[in-house]
């Protein structure tokens, strides 16, 4: 009966973490502006192409959000179009798919933000419970589990990723489920024992399918080899070399080759996309001097922000510099108290292993990490998104040593005084339940910061070049972007999005003065200039674009930072174009005003008869 009620205690518990945890990743889920990645998720999700986009022609706002209309296509849509434009493999575009059916249209007939963002949103609600099972597995306590449950549900980093209409939640909790079973791996080779066959299948599935969601879990895997590796190594030394053929290592080996197989499906597909433009943001040329230290900075970074975070994305100087330095105790505050809560459990038999198996998986993946951003000139350290590889496994450990604060002064008052350790004396003389509220409550504020968009605000903010072309605009406007994937393709989408539907922001841009806004109801026409080989192929788009509308025309260039200088200033100057502004910028985008005042006529007095709802391929 005992057990029973300390069962239900704990589910009801872990009911309560995950309804917050949910509930934080829904507040102001819409509120923040869609970005380019977003776009690529909804558009091959709906099972659309970018490629119905045309490029060198004019568009209008509607013709250029075309691809985030729902239409009736099939699965097979959504195969073909990621296969052929995108570089990630198909399992969360399916499951989007089916999901965005559940949805009505907006009035313009578009898919909504909340349909977009709300799959991810409840994909990472259910990462707090994930985390329970995985802390119990790995050191057999509830109260790891709750601990490890609750810091999921606040932590900053976890609800990033819950509020972007991306696969990242997915795959951690194809993560999770995967390290669930490293961890029964690893006390099956501690003890000699088979690892069950159902046990052996849920691993193969689980990194068959965390490979067939982000490439990036095959990070994962990497760092769980090395996990396997050493505790082969380990044993093989006790053993002196002594190889038993019919005992545990058969079954790992097994997973070892369905992983593989699961895994070699994508090859083709990753040769294919390593030359990518795609890919090629991630790309880090030659290093020198302090940029050498960048990756490290950057890493450090990510890895507060699993637990802590506060306001450093805010207008205010002295507010950012007191958080970064609030932030810099908290964490200094906060790691002897883990390490020294992971010594307590490192006491233990069972609970010494997940110690061990967890944390060498973070040390392995994070060596990964810096393997290939240091050896081969790929920088992952840059987006912090891509830490999910190996997120679950901290926060467990996190969980780990803050539940010895929690229940360290009862162990010390109920064991014989001859069996209590210095350790956990020590522990018991520095710690306390306050620490664990204490700690719990700082990363909820973090948490607060992301949803309330004084931290980690989306990579690209098209709300911002959108007010400032709302507040400076004065008749007919082109917002032109130099074009080469539908990754520029995206970032014209977040424009042309806000000036449709602007975002509710809670800060104002600093990229401009405030002033009062001009048009509310402006309806900018928008161009794709596409970048060939012949360097003057976006010059030329240009040109036509600019003579083809009426005169006077506010003209705004985007990201033309590439684009050849002289025979851009030669068309802009024949076409009697000013500068209005100098370069202005906001994250993923820099801009330029320019008025033109041209003598002649268009060619063409109404752009919606030259291109009545025009399609084609770039």
């Amino acid at each position: 009966m005992k057990a029973s009620r300390s069962r239900q205690f704990h589910l009801l518990l872990l009911s309560l973490w995950t309804a917050i945890g949910l509930g934080l990743r829904f507040v102001n889920l819409t509120t923040k502006p869609l970005w380019t990645d977003e776009f690529s998720t909804i558009v091959f999700s709906l099972g659309n192409s970018f490629l119905t986009v045309p490029s060198d022609q004019i568009l209008t706002a509607m013709q250029l959000l075309e691809p985030l209309r729902p239409l009736q296509n099939d699965i097979g849509s959504v195969f073909t179009n990621l296969f052929t434009e995108s570089n990630h493999p198909p399992l969360y575009f399916v499951l989007a798919h089916f999901w965005l059916k559940l949805f009505p249209a907006t009035a313009e007939g578009l898919v909504s933000p909340e349909a977009a963002r709300s799959l991810p949103a409840l994909l990472g609600a259910l990462s707090i419970p994930a985390a329970y099972v995985l802390s119990r597995f790995a050191f057999r306590s509830p109260l790891v589990g709750q601990v490890a449950a609750l810091l999921t549900a606040v932590s900053p980093f976890g609800i990033y990723l819950a509020q972007e209409a991306r696969h990242y939640t997915l795959s951690v909790l194809w993560v999770t489920a995967s390290l669930c079973c490293l961890v029964l791996a690893a006390q099956a080779i501690r003890d000699r024992t088979p690892l069950s066959w159902k046990v052996c299948g849920i691993w193969v599935v689980a990194n068959g399918l965390g490979i067939a969601t982000h490439y990036f879990f095959s990070l994962t895997l990497g760092a769980e080899a090395l996990v396997i590796s050493a505790m082969g190594m380990v044993q093989s030394w006790r053993e002196r070399g002594i190889w038993h053929p019919a005992t545990h290592w058969q079954r790992i080996w097994a997973v070892v080759a369905g992983t593989l197989v699961t895994g070699l499906v994508w090859l083709p597909m990753l040769q294919e996309i390593q030359d990518s433009e795609l890919t090629r943001w991630i790309r880090q040329g030659d290093r020198s001097g302090t940029v050498w230290l960048e990756p490290l900075a950057q890493a450090a970074a990510g890895w507060v922000t699993m637990l802590y975070l506060l306001p450093i994305q805010v207008k205010s100087r002295p507010v950012v510099i007191a958080s970064g330095a609030l932030l810099i105790f908290m964490v200094l505050w906060t790691l002897p108290k883990l390490y020294r809560g992971l010594k307590v459990q490192n006491l233990e038999r069972n609970r010494r292993l997940g110690v061990w198996s967890l944390s060498s998986f973070v040390v392995g993946a994070i060596a990964l990490f810096f393997i290939i951003t240091y050896l081969l000139s790929t920088n992952l350290t840059s987006a912090f998104r891509y830490n999910f590889v190996y997120f679950p496994a901290v926060i467990v450990l996190a969980g780990a040593g803050l539940a010895s604060s929690w229940d360290v002064a009862i162990r010390v008052a109920t064991a014989p005084a001859d069996q209590v350790s210095p350790v956990l004396l020590s522990l018991a003389r520095t710690s306390s339940k306050k620490v664990v509220v204490l700690v719990t409550l700082l990363s909820l504020v973090g948490g607060l910061t992301v949803i309330f968009n004084s931290s980690y605000q989306k990579t690209h903010l098209p709300d911002r070049v959108a007010q400032s072309i709302r507040e400076r605009s004065e008749g007919a406007a082109l917002v032109a972007i130099a074009h080469q994937t539908h990754g520029q393709t995206g970032r014209l989408m977040g424009i042309a999005w806000d000036l449709q539907n602007p975002v509710n922001s809670t800060f104002t841009t600093d990229l401009v003065q405030p002033q009062k806004e001009r048009s509310a109801t402006l309806d900018p026409y928008f161009l794709l200039a596409h970048q060939t080989q012949n360097p003057r192929s976006v010059v030329t788009a240009l040109r036509k674009a600019i003579v083809q509308l009426p005169s006077p025309l506010d003209v705004w260039l985007i990201n033309f930072q590439d684009v050849p200088e002289q025979p851009l200033d030669d068309v802009l100057s024949q076409q009697n174009c000013r500068a209005e502004t100098k370069n202005l910028y906001s994250d993923g985008y820099r801009y330029r005003l320019y008025r033109c005042n041209r003598l002649e006529t268009p060619q063409l007095n109404s752009i919606s008869d030259r291109y009545p709802q025009e399609k084609g391929s770039r």
